[in-house]
Protein backbone atom coordinates (compact mmCIF):
# COMPACT_ATOMS: atom_id res chain seq x y z
CA UNK A 1 0.00 0.00 0.00
CA UNK A 2 3.14 2.56 0.21
CA UNK A 3 2.20 3.83 -3.58
CA UNK A 4 -1.55 4.39 -2.77
CA UNK A 5 -0.45 6.71 -0.09
CA UNK A 6 2.16 8.31 -1.89
CA UNK A 7 -0.18 9.10 -4.85
CA UNK A 8 -2.76 10.41 -1.61
CA UNK A 9 0.41 12.58 -0.39
CA UNK A 10 1.21 13.69 -3.89
CA UNK A 11 -3.26 14.14 -4.28
CA UNK A 12 -2.82 16.29 -1.14
CA UNK A 13 -0.09 18.18 -1.73
CA UNK A 14 -1.27 19.53 -5.15
CA UNK A 15 -5.02 20.45 -3.74
CA UNK A 16 -2.95 22.49 -0.74
CA UNK A 17 -0.83 24.29 -3.58
CA UNK A 18 -4.05 25.17 -5.54
CA UNK A 19 -5.42 26.54 -2.38
CA UNK A 20 -2.46 28.56 -1.16
CA UNK A 21 -1.58 30.16 -4.69
CA UNK A 22 -4.68 29.97 -6.96
CA UNK A 23 -7.59 31.39 -4.44
CA UNK A 24 -7.47 35.20 -5.87
CA UNK A 25 -7.21 33.93 -9.68
CA UNK A 26 -10.24 31.73 -9.05
CA UNK A 27 -11.85 34.16 -7.66
CA UNK A 28 -11.44 36.79 -10.81
CA UNK A 29 -12.11 33.58 -13.07
CA UNK A 30 -15.60 33.10 -11.45
CA UNK A 31 -16.15 37.28 -11.31
CA UNK A 32 -16.19 37.05 -15.36
CA UNK A 33 -17.92 33.68 -15.05
CA UNK A 34 -20.78 35.02 -13.14
CA UNK A 35 -21.34 38.36 -14.96
CA UNK A 36 -21.86 36.14 -18.09
CA UNK A 37 -24.47 33.80 -16.80
CA UNK A 38 -25.92 36.98 -15.03
CA UNK A 39 -26.46 38.36 -18.35
CA UNK A 40 -28.43 35.18 -19.70
CA UNK A 41 -24.85 33.27 -21.72
CA UNK A 42 -23.08 31.06 -21.13
CA UNK A 43 -19.31 29.77 -20.07
CA UNK A 44 -18.05 27.56 -22.36
CA UNK A 45 -16.27 24.78 -21.36
CA UNK A 46 -13.93 22.96 -23.86
CA UNK A 47 -11.25 20.49 -23.50
CA UNK A 48 -9.21 17.32 -25.22
CA UNK A 49 -8.53 13.89 -24.14
CA UNK A 50 -8.75 13.68 -20.06
CA UNK A 51 -9.30 17.48 -20.05
CA UNK A 52 -12.92 16.85 -21.03
CA UNK A 53 -13.07 15.40 -17.90
CA UNK A 54 -13.63 18.88 -15.80
CA UNK A 55 -15.77 19.92 -18.96
CA UNK A 56 -18.48 16.94 -18.12
CA UNK A 57 -18.00 16.48 -14.10
CA UNK A 58 -19.52 20.25 -14.17
CA UNK A 59 -22.86 19.69 -15.81
CA UNK A 60 -25.09 18.19 -16.10
CA UNK A 61 -24.26 17.06 -12.79
CA UNK A 62 -25.79 16.74 -9.56
CA UNK A 63 -25.01 20.30 -7.56
CA UNK A 64 -24.15 21.74 -10.79
CA UNK A 65 -26.48 23.97 -11.87
CA UNK A 66 -27.37 26.42 -15.56
CA UNK A 67 -24.93 28.65 -16.94
CA UNK A 68 -22.08 26.38 -18.33
CA UNK A 69 -22.29 25.05 -21.67
CA UNK A 70 -20.10 21.82 -22.37
CA UNK A 71 -18.42 22.12 -25.56
CA UNK A 72 -17.57 17.75 -26.57
CA UNK A 73 -16.07 17.12 -29.47
CA UNK A 74 -16.72 13.06 -29.41
CA UNK A 75 -13.39 12.53 -31.78
CA UNK A 76 -11.64 13.91 -28.69
CA UNK A 77 -13.18 12.86 -25.70
CA UNK A 78 -12.05 9.65 -23.72
CA UNK A 79 -12.45 6.84 -23.23
CA UNK A 80 -12.05 6.56 -27.58
CA UNK A 81 -12.00 3.06 -27.85
CA UNK A 82 -8.35 2.74 -27.56
CA UNK A 83 -7.51 0.87 -31.02
CA UNK A 84 -9.69 0.57 -33.87
CA UNK A 85 -11.93 3.40 -35.10
CA UNK A 86 -11.98 6.53 -32.57
CA UNK A 87 -8.46 5.17 -30.96
CA UNK A 88 -5.81 6.78 -29.13
CA UNK A 89 -3.45 7.05 -32.13
CA UNK A 90 -6.05 9.03 -33.73
CA UNK A 91 -7.01 10.85 -31.05
CA UNK A 92 -2.83 12.00 -30.46
CA UNK A 93 -3.12 13.32 -34.01
CA UNK A 94 -6.74 15.49 -34.07
CA UNK A 95 -5.88 16.95 -30.96
CA UNK A 96 -2.49 18.51 -32.98
CA UNK A 97 -4.27 19.16 -36.16
CA UNK A 98 -4.04 23.33 -36.44
CA UNK A 99 -7.24 24.60 -38.12
CA UNK A 100 -9.44 21.76 -36.52
CA UNK A 101 -10.83 23.82 -33.74
CA UNK A 102 -11.55 26.57 -35.82
CA UNK A 103 -14.01 24.21 -37.25
CA UNK A 104 -15.27 23.18 -33.98
CA UNK A 105 -16.19 26.71 -33.15
CA UNK A 106 -17.89 27.19 -36.42
CA UNK A 107 -20.61 24.89 -34.82
CA UNK A 108 -22.11 27.04 -32.41
CA UNK A 109 -23.08 30.75 -32.22
CA UNK A 110 -21.26 33.00 -29.60
CA UNK A 111 -21.88 36.38 -27.89
CA UNK A 112 -18.82 38.31 -26.34
CA UNK A 113 -20.73 38.45 -22.96
CA UNK A 114 -19.71 34.79 -23.45
CA UNK A 115 -17.08 33.50 -21.72
CA UNK A 116 -14.69 30.41 -22.92
CA UNK A 117 -13.32 28.18 -20.20
CA UNK A 118 -10.43 25.61 -21.65
CA UNK A 119 -9.13 22.57 -19.84
CA UNK A 120 -5.31 21.92 -21.16
CA UNK A 121 -2.48 20.11 -19.05
CA UNK A 122 0.50 21.49 -21.31
CA UNK A 123 -1.05 23.90 -23.12
CA UNK A 124 1.28 23.49 -26.72
CA UNK A 125 -2.01 21.74 -28.44
CA UNK A 126 -3.77 22.95 -31.66
CA UNK A 127 -7.11 22.22 -30.99
CA UNK A 128 -7.15 24.33 -27.46
CA UNK A 129 -5.14 27.22 -29.06
CA UNK A 130 -7.42 27.86 -31.89
CA UNK A 131 -10.09 27.42 -29.80
CA UNK A 132 -9.11 30.39 -27.80
CA UNK A 133 -7.77 32.40 -30.68
CA UNK A 134 -10.98 32.24 -32.29
CA UNK A 135 -13.02 33.00 -28.98
CA UNK A 136 -10.97 36.27 -28.49
CA UNK A 137 -11.84 37.11 -32.36
CA UNK A 138 -15.41 37.03 -31.01
CA UNK A 139 -14.80 39.04 -28.22
CA UNK A 140 -14.86 36.30 -25.30
CA UNK A 141 -13.10 36.14 -22.54
CA UNK A 142 -10.72 33.15 -22.58
CA UNK A 143 -10.04 31.89 -19.01
CA UNK A 144 -7.54 28.64 -19.22
CA UNK A 145 -7.13 26.25 -16.33
CA UNK A 146 -3.80 23.86 -16.79
CA UNK A 147 0.22 23.16 -15.47
CA UNK A 148 0.80 26.85 -16.49
CA UNK A 149 3.88 26.89 -14.30
CA UNK A 150 5.50 23.79 -15.13
CA UNK A 151 4.29 24.28 -18.84
CA UNK A 152 7.01 27.17 -18.74
CA UNK A 153 9.45 26.57 -21.27
CA UNK A 154 7.71 24.25 -23.53
CA UNK A 155 7.26 24.91 -27.16
CA UNK A 156 3.55 25.27 -28.60
CA UNK A 157 2.72 23.55 -31.77
CA UNK A 158 0.80 26.03 -32.98
CA UNK A 159 1.63 28.74 -35.58
CA UNK A 160 1.00 31.49 -33.21
CA UNK A 161 3.74 30.67 -31.66
CA UNK A 162 1.90 30.89 -28.34
CA UNK A 163 0.76 28.49 -25.84
CA UNK A 164 -2.78 28.56 -24.16
CA UNK A 165 -1.25 30.33 -21.25
CA UNK A 166 -0.28 33.18 -23.37
CA UNK A 167 -3.71 33.39 -25.69
CA UNK A 168 -5.62 33.70 -22.24
CA UNK A 169 -6.96 36.51 -20.79
CA UNK A 170 -6.69 34.35 -17.05
CA UNK A 171 -4.57 31.56 -16.20
CA UNK A 172 -5.39 29.25 -13.27
CA UNK A 173 -2.59 27.11 -12.28
CA UNK A 174 -3.74 23.17 -11.65
CA UNK A 175 -0.39 22.68 -10.02
CA UNK A 176 0.12 19.56 -11.45
CA UNK A 177 3.48 18.14 -12.31
CA UNK A 178 4.67 18.46 -16.14
CA UNK A 179 4.84 14.54 -16.37
CA UNK A 180 1.57 14.00 -14.88
CA UNK A 181 2.28 10.67 -13.52
CA UNK A 182 3.71 10.87 -10.04
CA UNK A 183 4.51 7.55 -8.52
CA UNK A 184 7.52 5.97 -9.40
CA UNK A 185 7.29 2.09 -9.88
CA UNK A 186 10.42 -0.26 -9.10
CA UNK A 187 11.93 -1.95 -12.56
CA UNK A 188 9.96 0.93 -15.01
CA UNK A 189 10.38 3.83 -16.50
CA UNK A 190 7.11 5.92 -16.32
CA UNK A 191 5.52 6.07 -13.29
CA UNK A 192 2.12 5.68 -12.23
CA UNK A 193 -0.43 7.66 -10.54
CA UNK A 194 -1.52 10.89 -12.79
CA UNK A 195 -2.78 14.45 -10.88
CA UNK A 196 -3.73 16.06 -13.65
CA UNK A 197 -7.16 14.80 -13.08
CA UNK A 198 -8.08 15.48 -9.66
CA UNK A 199 -6.34 18.89 -9.94
CA UNK A 200 -8.59 19.86 -12.63
CA UNK A 201 -11.81 18.52 -10.59
CA UNK A 202 -10.67 20.51 -7.96
CA UNK A 203 -10.47 23.84 -9.22
CA UNK A 204 -13.58 23.55 -11.10
CA UNK A 205 -15.60 22.79 -7.79
CA UNK A 206 -13.70 25.21 -6.18
CA UNK A 207 -14.71 27.71 -9.04
CA UNK A 208 -18.14 27.00 -9.66
CA UNK A 209 -18.89 27.22 -6.07
CA UNK A 210 -17.61 30.43 -5.84
CA UNK A 211 -19.45 31.69 -9.33
CA UNK A 212 -22.81 29.73 -7.46
CA UNK A 213 -21.84 32.12 -4.35
CA UNK A 214 -21.27 35.03 -6.10
CA UNK A 215 -24.83 34.92 -7.89
CA UNK A 216 -26.33 33.89 -5.20
CA UNK A 217 -24.82 37.58 -3.48
CA UNK A 218 -26.86 39.53 -6.15
CA UNK A 219 -30.02 37.60 -5.73
CA UNK A 220 -29.66 35.66 -8.84
CA UNK A 221 -31.80 32.11 -9.17
CA UNK A 222 -29.47 29.58 -9.75
CA UNK A 223 -30.95 26.57 -11.34
CA UNK A 224 -29.44 23.76 -9.31
CA UNK A 225 -29.49 20.14 -10.49
CA UNK A 226 -30.84 18.62 -7.42
CA UNK A 227 -29.70 14.89 -6.62
CA UNK A 228 -33.03 12.95 -7.28
CA UNK A 229 -32.66 9.69 -5.07
CA UNK A 230 -33.19 10.81 -1.64
CA UNK A 231 -35.60 9.45 0.04
CA UNK A 232 -38.56 11.98 1.54
CA UNK A 233 -37.77 14.55 -1.43
CA UNK A 234 -40.59 15.15 -3.23
CA UNK A 235 -39.52 18.07 -5.26
CA UNK A 236 -36.39 17.11 -7.00
CA UNK A 237 -38.11 16.30 -10.20
CA UNK A 238 -39.59 19.25 -10.63
CA UNK A 239 -36.68 20.95 -9.75
CA UNK A 240 -34.35 19.46 -12.25
CA UNK A 241 -37.25 19.65 -14.77
CA UNK A 242 -37.09 23.15 -13.89
CA UNK A 243 -33.23 23.31 -14.10
CA UNK A 244 -33.90 21.58 -17.84
CA UNK A 245 -36.31 23.65 -19.07
CA UNK A 246 -34.01 26.69 -18.26
CA UNK A 247 -30.82 24.87 -19.91
CA UNK A 248 -33.01 24.56 -23.22
CA UNK A 249 -34.44 27.70 -23.24
CA UNK A 250 -31.27 29.37 -23.06
CA UNK A 251 -29.56 26.79 -25.84
CA UNK A 252 -32.15 27.74 -28.16
CA UNK A 253 -29.72 31.06 -28.34
CA UNK A 254 -26.73 29.06 -29.59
Amino acid sequence: MMLAKQWLENARAVMTKIEDTQMENIRKAAEIMADSIECGRWVHTFGCGHATIPVEEMYPRIGGFVGFHPMVELPLTFFTRITGEMGVHQFVFLERVEGYGVEIMKGYNFDPRDTMWIFSHSGINNVNIDVAIEAKKKGMKVIAYGSAAAAKGKQTRHSSGKTIFDVADLVVDSCAPAEDASVPVKNHQDKLGPLSTMAFVTAVWMTVTTVGEILADRGFKLHIHPSHNVPGDTTAKERLEEALATYKSRIAGV
